[in-house]
C-alpha cells in the first residue's frame, strides 16, 4: 500500500477529483490522497452531482495544477489522460515515485439531453471506483 498517492489529469475538475474522493473512502485513513491537473481548469458542477448520489462531496475542492501542489513527494502517481502520463513520466526523470496509467474517458464528449450527460459522468465515476476497488484490494 502507498504512503501517498497523486491523481493526475488534464485540469482537475473531473476525472482526477472523482477519483481522489473515491480514494477518500476506500484507502486506508493513513494514506496521504491528493489530485491536480496539467493545466488550469474550472470545477464542473456535474463533478458534485454525480459524486453526491453516492453520498461524496468535492467540499471547496478548487481544480490546482502540479506547480500549485503543497508536496510532490508521492510514492504513486495516477494519471488518467495521455497528456497526464507524459508530464508525469516527466517527473520520473528527477523522482523516485511510481506512475500508472488509467485511461479515463472525458465525459464532458458526450452531448445530448441532462441525464445522457451525466450518465457519462457516472460511468466516469464508477469506472474509477472499480479500478480503485481492484488495485487496492491487493496491495
Amino acid at each position: 500500500m502507498p504512503h501517498s498517492v497523486l491523481f493526475l489529469c488534464g485540469m482537475n475538475v473531473i476525472r482526477s477529483p472523482m477519483a481522489e474522493q473515491l480514494a477518500r473512502e476506500i484507502l486506508p485513513p493513513g494514506v496521504y490522497i491528493a489530485s491536480a491537473g496539467v493545466r488550469s481548469g474550472e470545477r464542473d458542477p456535474f463533478v458534485d452531482v454525480v459524486m453526491q448520489e453516492t453520498g461524496l462531496s468535492l467540499g471547496n475542492h478548487q481544480p490546482r495544477t502540479m506547480d500549485e501542489l503543497d508536496d510532490t513527494g508521492f510514492d504513486l502517481v495516477i494519471t488518467l489522460t495521455p497528456e497526464a502520463h507524459h508530464q508525469a513520466m516527466e517527473l520520473t526523470r528527477h523522482l523516485s515515485l511510481e506512475v500508472e496509467y488509467w485511461p479515463t474517458d472525458d465525459p464532458t464528449a458526450v452531448t445530448g439531453s441532462r441525464e445522457q450527460r451525466l450518465d457519462a459522468y457516472r460511468a466516469v465515476r464508477n469506472a474509477l471506483k472499480k479500478r480503485l476497488i481492484e488495485r487496492f484490494s491487493r496491495s
